[in-house]
Protein backbone atom coordinates (compact mmCIF):
# COMPACT_ATOMS: atom_id res chain seq x y z
CA UNK A 1 0.00 0.00 0.00
CA UNK A 2 2.71 1.96 0.73
CA UNK A 3 4.30 2.15 -2.58
CA UNK A 4 1.19 3.71 -4.38
CA UNK A 5 1.16 6.46 -2.29
CA UNK A 6 4.55 7.73 -3.50
CA UNK A 7 3.22 6.74 -7.53
CA UNK A 8 -0.40 8.68 -6.57
CA UNK A 9 1.92 11.42 -5.98
CA UNK A 10 3.94 11.45 -8.79
CA UNK A 11 0.88 11.60 -11.02
CA UNK A 12 -0.88 14.51 -9.39
CA UNK A 13 2.31 16.55 -9.74
CA UNK A 14 2.63 15.55 -13.37
CA UNK A 15 -0.90 15.87 -14.27
CA UNK A 16 -1.04 19.02 -12.52
CA UNK A 17 2.45 20.52 -14.42
CA UNK A 18 1.00 19.25 -17.90
CA UNK A 19 -2.51 21.55 -17.23
CA UNK A 20 -2.30 24.96 -19.25
CA UNK A 21 -4.91 27.49 -17.63
CA UNK A 22 -6.95 29.76 -20.11
CA UNK A 23 -6.58 33.09 -18.47
CA UNK A 24 -10.20 34.02 -16.41
CA UNK A 25 -11.45 36.51 -18.78
CA UNK A 26 -11.33 33.86 -21.82
CA UNK A 27 -12.83 31.17 -19.69
CA UNK A 28 -16.00 29.50 -21.13
CA UNK A 29 -17.49 27.09 -23.17
CA UNK A 30 -17.43 28.72 -27.13
CA UNK A 31 -18.55 26.66 -30.30
CA UNK A 32 -16.03 25.83 -32.54
CA UNK A 33 -16.53 27.30 -35.89
CA UNK A 34 -13.51 28.79 -37.47
CA UNK A 35 -13.83 32.64 -38.99
CA UNK A 36 -13.20 30.99 -42.52
CA UNK A 37 -16.47 28.94 -42.06
CA UNK A 38 -18.36 31.91 -41.06
CA UNK A 39 -17.44 33.72 -43.54
CA UNK A 40 -20.10 31.82 -45.52
CA UNK A 41 -23.02 33.49 -43.14
CA UNK A 42 -25.22 31.40 -41.31
CA UNK A 43 -23.29 31.12 -37.80
CA UNK A 44 -24.97 34.58 -36.59
CA UNK A 45 -25.38 34.82 -33.24
CA UNK A 46 -23.13 32.20 -32.54
CA UNK A 47 -20.61 32.55 -29.30
CA UNK A 48 -16.95 32.06 -30.25
CA UNK A 49 -13.48 32.53 -29.07
CA UNK A 50 -11.22 33.24 -31.93
CA UNK A 51 -7.49 34.70 -31.54
CA UNK A 52 -5.02 35.80 -33.92
CA UNK A 53 -2.88 38.08 -34.82
CA UNK A 54 -3.84 42.18 -34.99
CA UNK A 55 -3.73 43.59 -39.02
CA UNK A 56 -4.97 46.76 -37.86
CA UNK A 57 -6.84 48.60 -35.02
CA UNK A 58 -9.36 51.18 -35.66
CA UNK A 59 -11.31 53.58 -33.35
CA UNK A 60 -14.21 55.28 -34.21
CA UNK A 61 -16.46 57.45 -31.54
CA UNK A 62 -17.95 54.75 -29.82
CA UNK A 63 -16.05 51.50 -30.19
CA UNK A 64 -12.58 50.32 -31.90
CA UNK A 65 -12.54 47.51 -34.44
CA UNK A 66 -9.45 45.04 -34.24
CA UNK A 67 -9.16 43.60 -37.76
CA UNK A 68 -7.21 40.39 -36.98
CA UNK A 69 -5.64 37.23 -39.03
CA UNK A 70 -7.27 34.62 -37.54
CA UNK A 71 -4.90 31.60 -36.00
CA UNK A 72 -5.74 28.42 -34.03
CA UNK A 73 -5.75 28.79 -30.21
CA UNK A 74 -3.32 26.75 -28.03
CA UNK A 75 -4.44 25.21 -25.00
CA UNK A 76 -4.05 28.42 -23.27
CA UNK A 77 -6.18 30.42 -25.83
CA UNK A 78 -3.68 32.06 -27.18
CA UNK A 79 -3.05 32.41 -30.80
CA UNK A 80 -0.67 29.94 -32.10
CA UNK A 81 2.90 31.07 -33.65
CA UNK A 82 2.24 31.60 -37.37
CA UNK A 83 3.16 27.97 -39.36
CA UNK A 84 1.86 26.74 -42.17
CA UNK A 85 -1.43 25.96 -43.31
CA UNK A 86 -2.16 27.54 -39.64
CA UNK A 87 -3.96 30.54 -41.73
CA UNK A 88 -7.93 30.15 -40.45
CA UNK A 89 -8.86 33.63 -42.49
CA UNK A 90 -9.52 36.94 -41.20
CA UNK A 91 -12.43 38.46 -39.08
CA UNK A 92 -12.93 41.37 -37.06
CA UNK A 93 -14.08 41.91 -33.52
CA UNK A 94 -15.82 45.30 -32.17
CA UNK A 95 -15.82 46.67 -28.41
CA UNK A 96 -17.09 50.00 -26.77
CA UNK A 97 -14.40 52.03 -26.03
CA UNK A 98 -11.35 53.17 -27.11
CA UNK A 99 -8.19 51.42 -27.51
CA UNK A 100 -4.89 53.19 -28.41
CA UNK A 101 -3.94 51.84 -31.93
CA UNK A 102 -0.32 52.40 -30.59
CA UNK A 103 -0.47 49.57 -27.90
CA UNK A 104 -2.81 47.26 -30.11
CA UNK A 105 -0.17 47.30 -32.62
CA UNK A 106 0.11 45.04 -36.00
CA UNK A 107 1.66 42.17 -35.06
CA UNK A 108 0.29 41.58 -31.80
CA UNK A 109 -1.86 38.61 -30.46
CA UNK A 110 -5.51 39.10 -29.13
CA UNK A 111 -7.90 36.84 -28.06
CA UNK A 112 -11.20 38.11 -28.14
CA UNK A 113 -14.90 36.25 -26.95
CA UNK A 114 -18.09 37.33 -27.88
CA UNK A 115 -21.24 36.79 -30.71
CA UNK A 116 -20.91 36.72 -34.47
CA UNK A 117 -22.92 39.58 -36.31
CA UNK A 118 -22.84 39.00 -39.46
CA UNK A 119 -19.81 40.09 -42.13
CA UNK A 120 -18.34 43.34 -43.02
CA UNK A 121 -16.37 43.85 -46.18
CA UNK A 122 -13.19 45.82 -46.65
CA UNK A 123 -11.00 45.95 -49.57
CA UNK A 124 -7.83 43.61 -49.37
CA UNK A 125 -5.70 44.81 -52.10
CA UNK A 126 -7.56 44.78 -54.65
CA UNK A 127 -9.85 41.64 -53.25
CA UNK A 128 -13.37 42.99 -51.49
CA UNK A 129 -12.81 40.72 -48.10
CA UNK A 130 -16.06 39.71 -46.33
CA UNK A 131 -14.75 39.94 -42.81
CA UNK A 132 -17.08 38.11 -39.83
CA UNK A 133 -17.75 40.55 -37.51
CA UNK A 134 -17.29 39.31 -33.35
CA UNK A 135 -19.23 41.88 -31.07
CA UNK A 136 -16.74 40.76 -28.63
CA UNK A 137 -17.41 40.99 -24.71
CA UNK A 138 -13.70 40.13 -24.08
CA UNK A 139 -10.29 41.76 -25.64
CA UNK A 140 -7.51 40.18 -24.04
CA UNK A 141 -4.24 41.46 -25.78
CA UNK A 142 -1.18 38.80 -24.50
CA UNK A 143 2.14 40.15 -23.27
CA UNK A 144 4.74 40.15 -26.04
CA UNK A 145 6.37 36.82 -26.42
CA UNK A 146 10.34 36.72 -25.20
CA UNK A 147 13.34 36.51 -27.64
CA UNK A 148 15.54 33.82 -27.45
CA UNK A 149 19.19 34.08 -29.04
CA UNK A 150 22.44 32.37 -27.89
CA UNK A 151 25.41 33.75 -26.39
CA UNK A 152 28.04 34.46 -28.45
CA UNK A 153 31.69 34.26 -27.83
CA UNK A 154 34.57 36.54 -29.23
CA UNK A 155 36.46 35.63 -32.09
CA UNK A 156 39.30 32.90 -30.71
CA UNK A 157 37.69 31.93 -26.97
CA UNK A 158 38.45 29.27 -26.45
CA UNK A 159 38.51 27.64 -22.54
CA UNK A 160 39.65 23.79 -22.09
CA UNK A 161 37.48 23.27 -19.57
CA UNK A 162 34.44 24.72 -20.60
CA UNK A 163 34.46 25.53 -24.11
CA UNK A 164 31.98 27.19 -25.89
CA UNK A 165 29.46 24.45 -24.99
CA UNK A 166 30.12 23.48 -21.61
CA UNK A 167 32.28 20.76 -20.09
CA UNK A 168 29.71 17.86 -21.49
CA UNK A 169 29.47 18.63 -25.30
CA UNK A 170 26.26 18.58 -27.06
CA UNK A 171 24.49 15.72 -24.86
CA UNK A 172 23.55 16.27 -21.51
CA UNK A 173 20.85 19.02 -21.03
CA UNK A 174 22.13 20.88 -24.30
CA UNK A 175 20.63 23.70 -25.85
CA UNK A 176 18.56 23.87 -21.84
CA UNK A 177 21.90 25.10 -19.65
CA UNK A 178 22.94 27.47 -21.90
CA UNK A 179 22.58 31.38 -21.58
CA UNK A 180 20.80 33.91 -23.81
CA UNK A 181 22.87 34.98 -26.74
CA UNK A 182 23.11 38.29 -27.76
CA UNK A 183 23.73 39.28 -31.22
CA UNK A 184 24.90 42.51 -31.41
CA UNK A 185 25.06 44.09 -35.09
CA UNK A 186 27.66 46.77 -35.58
CA UNK A 187 28.01 48.76 -38.99
CA UNK A 188 30.82 48.17 -41.34
CA UNK A 189 34.22 49.63 -41.15
CA UNK A 190 34.79 53.07 -43.17
CA UNK A 191 36.17 52.47 -46.42
CA UNK A 192 40.25 52.80 -46.43
CA UNK A 193 40.87 55.88 -47.50
CA UNK A 194 43.57 56.38 -50.48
Amino acid sequence: MSLYRPLTLIAAIALLGGCATIPQPLQGNYTNVSSAAAQQGGAGGTQVRWGGEIIKTEPGPQQTCFYILARPLDSQARPELSRAGGDQGRFVACHSGFYDPEVFTRGRELTVTGTIHGTVTQKVGDYDYPYPRVEADVVYLWPKRPVYVETPYPPGFYDPFWGPWGPWGYGYGYPYWRGPRVIVVRPAPPPPKK
